[in-house]
């Protein structure tokens, strides 16, 4: 399927004068600064880098939901996974082998589903070996939005070398769409731009609702679908190109949906529900629907927001937008019920946060809507119970202040990152009010590790509906203060906060701060030299939690 810029202006993608911005020529002078990672696609010339990918037809391939990966069980209440990181080849352009760094020689990675309160250690093995200049590549993993132990957080600095392994313990004590990705010191944007990040599900149970019958009427199996967008660059030859442009971001031009270059899915007439992070490296989403009728004109289709980063909204959010930053996570229903023989676009509309030089970016996915819907029972109109604002404002012990900024490096309040200094002392299971302002020049997706916020304002626009929940990871525009508020536990130990733009963390865009003063260092379980015994590693520190922090999730008699 072909896309013009008349398609892109029908669309509503991009003002008219948005095409004269970006598209000249096929190639542009990249800035002497520009760097790109050894081990990753050169560049065609010294200070040359390609403006486009080679063409790719938009919504020619099917989409390819993600594996699931099985699990073992360990013992009562504990399930086992093993995954390997390795290079393996895939094809994004066709005859054309990609190499990409991988999980399971899957990318993006294997999904894990697991049960709530049931436990789980996963052993990554890095068998990535060495890069094109012989240097090993070493890794971290995080897995963004879970409360772990500090020595299993993915402390940027805690790195697995190659041929080595480490044992990750996770508690599942909490319900909602998360994801594995590298975090290594410096190096994150290259590993995660190679293809190091996957999907990992902590499935909701009946008493997370208002309702615990209501669980069923969430779209469940085959049309509870996850999806992780990401962009890319590529040479003629089918190799990535890694270009941060200066340290300012990475803006490419094919979009991969779960690794596929813009896929075609074919949905029946009902609903579905769509788990969606923004996985690439820079580039801000703002997704629509749009229905494409006979004649050729295009309606809205309505997005049905249900949850956020970490887990689900008191009540569905109806809108016909939905601002993801990077690392965000939304999962949203779209019912499908009156566009049997029809084609549903999914689209990323030309905005300041979606900087492209061919339009193609404006494009994700197609839904090629079918018959032979069984059943197709409405939503509830209430999901669960959030504390109340009230009570945690009431709760509040300390407020901080953090500016996030660039000045030559991009730093939060004038620094750099340092291992050796600890910015904020939290008391444990603390509930503490947050600002981060953006002084100019970028925006900035802001990532907590450990805790669970809820959004009070924004000083240049309203707080979203769909943004009211509970999350890990917040969009800061340019020019803006965003205030939030929030437990910090149950666990103690140092952990970090940064920009998830990650060409902005790699380049010193990252502190950390202490809940306590009795938690396990982040380097107290170190990774281990191949082979692997066959059994999974005991945890080594484990102390008790001071505190229970409440999850906000259920209460049937407190929804009203």
């Amino acid at each position: 399927m072909d896309f013009t810029r008349r398609d892109a202006l029908r669309l509503g993608l991009l003002g008219a004068g948005s095409l004269f911005a970006w598209g000249r020529g096929g190639y542009a002078l990249a800035a002497a600064g520009d760097c790109v990672p050894h081990g990753m696609g050169e560049p065609p010339g010294p200070f040359i880098t390609p403006r486009f990918s080679p063409d790719l037809p938009l919504f020619d391939r099917p989409f390819e939901p993600m594996q699931v990966l099985p699990s073992k069980s360990v013992t009562s209440g504990l399930d086992g996974y093993t995954i390997t990181m390795q290079k393996s080849q895939v094809e994004i352009l066709p005859g054309k082998p990609t190499t990409m760094w991988t999980y399971n020689g899957q990318v993006p990675g294997p999904l894990i589903r697991q049960r709530q309160d049931t436990g789980s250690v996963v052993r990554f093995v890095n068998q990535l070996g060495n890069d094109d200049q012989g240097r090993g590549i070493s890794t971290v993993i995080h897995l963004h939005g879970v409360a772990s132990l500090p020595q299993y957080d993915g402390y940027a600095e805690d790195i697995i070398p190659t041929q080595h392994y480490k044992d990750y313990y996770y508690p599942n004590d909490r319900a909602a769409t998360f994801w594995y990705h590298d975090h290594v010191i410096e190096h994150t944007a290259r590993n995660v731009y190679m293809g190091l990040a996957g999907m990992y599900i902590v499935e909701y149970d009946a008493q997370d609702f208002c309702n615990p019958d209501d669980q069923q009427l969430l779209p469940q199996g085959d049309y509870d679908i996850p999806l992780i967008i990401q962009d890319k660059r590529l040479t003629p030859e089918g190799e990535l190109v890694f270009n941060d442009r200066a340290h300012r971001g990475i803006y490419d031009d094919v979009v991969l949906v779960n690794g596929v270059p813009w896929p075609r899915l074919t949905v029946k007439n009902r609903k579905y529900r769509f788990r969606v992070l923004n996985g690439g490296p820079s580039r801000t989403l703002s997704l629509e629907a749009r229905v494409k009728h006979s004649d050729g004109s295009l309606e809205p289709v309505m997005l049905q927001v249900i949850a956020s980063d970490s887990g689900l909204l008191s009540a569905p959010v109806t809108t016909d937008n939905l601002r993801v930053g990077v690392a965000e996570r939304y999962e949203f229903v779209i019912d499908f019920a009156d566009y049997a023989g029809k084609e549903v676009l999914l689209v990323n509309p030309i905005f300041f946060g979606n900087i492209d030089g061919n339009l193609r970016s404006t494009q994700i996915m197609c839904f090629q809507v079918s018959g032979g819907a069984q059943d197709n029972p409405p939503l509830p109109e209430r999901l669960t119970t959030l504390t109340p604002m009230a009570t945690l404002l009431s709760e509040v012990k300390a407020e901080r202040n953090f500016r996030f900024d660039r000045a030559g490096r991009w730093l939060i309040n004038g620094k750099a990152w340092d291992p050796h200094r600890v910015d904020a002392f939290v008391d444990p299971c603390a509930t503490e009010i947050w600002r981060f302002t953006a002084t100019g020049g970028w925006v900035h997706p802001i990532h907590i590790h450990l805790g669970h916020f809820r959004l009070l304002s924004r000083s240049r626009t309203p707080v979203a509906p769909y943004e009211q929940g509970q999350k890990d990871t917040f969009f800061v525009n340019d020019f803006e203060t965003v205030e939030m508020i929030g437990r910090f536990g149950p666990h103690e130990g140092k952990y970090m906060i940064h920009c998830h733009n990650l060409v902005h963390e790699d380049h010193d865009m990252m502190t950390q701060f202490q809940v306590g003063s009795n938690g396990c260092e982040p380097c107290a379980e170190p990774a281990k030299p191949l082979p692997a015994p066959a059994n999974f590693d005991a945890p080594q520190c484990v102390p008790p939690p001071e505190c229970v922090v409440e999850m906000d999730n259920g209460g049937a008699a407190t929804c009203g």
